[in-house]
């Protein structure tokens, strides 16, 4: 979202190596139906907080489990305290546990590290996490920290087995690191989790008729969305969600949805920002279906993506769109107000809006108008292959033009933005739609509208052919350049944040003929636990630090590795990956794949220096 520059701050080294969680592996949609509903919400390990004694663990010495003083629980008086001798030392801990077949599980536990250790880089004392033979995690005198940290692991993988949950702390000969666990749970429910990785439900394809009262302030009108179930277990319910309910209350929410047609509606959750829609019968691989609804829109106050600013309204997120299912089950993250939480699918949308004639209307996709009836307008704007969908309303000043590439832009701005600083904005889209498609790929979605507020306290937003910004030229570039990283290539943006942000603000520099020199040598982490890879369930814990190093150290990074392999080999990188992903979903663990396939250079520990996982 935020398009400011940033300050380019910088090194140190090693962080956590964090290990690929297990994902639950494929089964029939018979076998996942019939396990998951045999499956009892339960929590399976025993005396996880250590306030029992010590059965049933098994421990290396009767001073792991203890309440000594020196260190202090989570929760409760006892804890299990690894190492800290500062000498040459291992202990160990484990329990057995036996997971049900048809069950989603995960692991956690609260993890306190501090340290004698005096580096930043290297990493002497070691803590592993296991489940079975497999290793979840392994963390270091690096990882200090002054209170506890959550970790969990999903665990699916092992249901059906009866596995060992183990942790080993290791020492060398001196300065002593102290691994303190407590609250160790391993909890199990009914898998909701899909039987193989695929992401579902697929093609979606949403047909929107909506009616606008006099100011745009208030829409009202009906939403269907068809979508074929493209996973191998069959598909009972999907979730929409109401991304905009964020801006009220569950008591008076901004987006409403009634009469729903083709499913059940059931609770809504996630803040309201999410709605269960149960299909009447499980929708096999392959087959589709149609779910239908009434939708009403009422724009807040304020000068935001979603909000009018005096005559004008912004109204992005405010269609609802499906969630995505994948190995990992439904993602239905939180909204968050410091970045982006939208995950979704490309789909097509054919959206109607019936406004007055005195309202302009720039919208996603490429927009018809034809005569409404009494001095009303009805816009419909068409759109393929987008992840959201999102337009304003309002009396705005519009000029247009088209890029040197052939790409129509408009550029529509509200009242006080004075016409120089328009054209400025105008000539700026242009030869940011051309620089980006040069070195990325096409623009695929027809027409590019901006519209223009110096009012928005986020600096700008994105939205596929539609970008909100202040009168900004490397915000605007910026904005412009998510077309790619974000709309064509797309990303889980809660919870890999870095693969839209980092990739478009590196994007923004190529195109501004800035190289990012030296930039990484003025990075300064603010703790072990700080990774350019980490996603906004963190960064909302640590807003300040956001920008500075997703968008500042991710390009930084990006830099780098152009510098590490060549200019040649990383423009080839990035416009094949593109390619690769064109209308796709990426993932940090496929760029690092393919940036290492593009050299004989081993980059192990280029992603440790960067601190980028996954």
């Amino acid at each position: 979202m935020r398009s400011t520059p940033h300050r380019a701050l910088a090194t140190s080294a090693l962080a956590v190596t964090a290990l690929a969680a297990a994902l639950l592996p494929g089964t029939t949609a018979s076998a996942a139906t019939t396990s998951a509903a045999a499956c009892t919400s339960s929590q399976l390990v025993t005396n996880g907080g250590f306030e029992s004694g010590t059965s049933p663990w098994t421990q290396s010495s009767a001073s792991v489990i203890t309440n000594r003083t020196g260190q202090s629980a989570h929760g409760g008086t006892s804890f299990a305290w690894l190492d800290g001798t500062g000498a040459t030392h291992t202990d160990t801990l484990s329990q057995s546990v036996t997971i049900p077949s048809g069950c989603a599980a995960t692991l956690s536990f609260w993890l306190h590290t501090d340290t004698a250790e005096t580096t930043s880089s290297t990493a002497y004392d070691k803590l592993t996490a296991k489940i079975g033979s497999t290793t979840l995690a392994t963390y270091s005198n690096l990882d200090k920290n002054t209170g506890y940290v959550k970790k969990s692991f999903d665990v699916s993988a092992f249901a059906g087995q009866t596995v060992t949950v183990a942790f080993s702390g290791t020492e060398d000969s001196s300065l002593q690191t102290s691994f303190v666990l407590d609250d160790i749970a391993l909890d199990t429910s009914a898998a909701t989790t899909p039987g193989d990785p695929t992401r579902t439900p697929a093609s979606p394809s949403y047909t929107v008729s909506l009616t606008s009262n006099s100011t745009g302030t208030g829409w009202t009108g009906h939403e269907s969305v068809t979508f074929t179930n493209a996973s191998a277990t069959a598909l009972s319910e999907v979730y929409l969600r109401l991304w905009d309910n964020y801006h009220g209350t569950c008591s008076a929410p901004p987006i409403t949805v009634t009469n729903v047609t083709g499913g059940t509606a059931g609770a809504l959750s996630v803040a309201c920002t999410a709605l269960q829609v149960a299909l009447p019968a499980p929708l096999a691989q392959g087959q589709s279906t149609t779910v239908g609804f009434d939708l009403g829109i009422t724009v807040p106050s304020g000068a935001d993506r979603f909000g009018y600013d005096g005559s004008f309204s912004m109204i992005g997120n405010a269609l609802p769109v499906l969630a995505v299912q994948d190995g990992s089950g439904w993602h239905l993250d939180p909204y968050t107000n410091n970045g982006e939480s939208f995950y979704s699918l490309a789909a097509d949308f054919k959206v109607t809006l019936d406004h007055p004639t005195g309202l302009l209307v720039p919208a996603t996709g490429t927009s018809t108008d034809t005569p409404g009836s009494s001095g009303r307008t009805v816009t419909t704007a068409t759109a393929s292959q987008v992840r959201d969908f999102a337009w304003a309303a309002g009396p705005f000043t519009k000029i247009s033009g088209t890029s040197p590439g052939g790409v129509p832009v408009n550029i529509y701005s509200v009242s006080g933005i004075s016409s120089s600083s328009a054209q400025s904005m105008l000539s700026t889209a242009k030869s940011a739609v051309d620089a980006h498609a040069g070195r990325f790929g096409a623009y695929p979605y027809g027409e590019l509208d901006a519209v223009i507020d110096n009012n928005f306290w986020f600096g700008g937003m994105e939205y596929p052919g539609f970008v909100l910004d202040l009168v900004s030229t490397t915000a605007l570039t910026h904005e412009i350049g998510h077309q790619w990283w974000y709309g064509i290539v797309g990303d889980d943006e809660y919870n890999s944040p870095w693969l839209d942000e980092a990739f478009t603000d590196y994007a923004t520099d190529l195109a501004q003929g800035l190289t990012g020199t030296n930039c990484w040598n003025s990075v300064s982490w603010a703790s072990s636990a700080e990774k350019i890879t980490n996603s906004m369930a963190y960064w909302d814990a640590h807003s300040s630090r956001y920008s500075t190093v997703v968008y500042g150290y991710g390009k930084c990074a990006l830099h780098d590795l152009r510098r590490l392999i060549g200019d040649t080999a990383m423009a080839n990188l990035l416009k094949s990956y593109a390619t690769s992903h064109w209308y796709g979903v990426s993932t940090t663990a496929e760029f690092k794949a393919a940036a290492q396939a593009a050299t004989s250079t081993d980059l192990t520990s280029f992603w440790t220096t960067h601190r980028i996982d996954g």
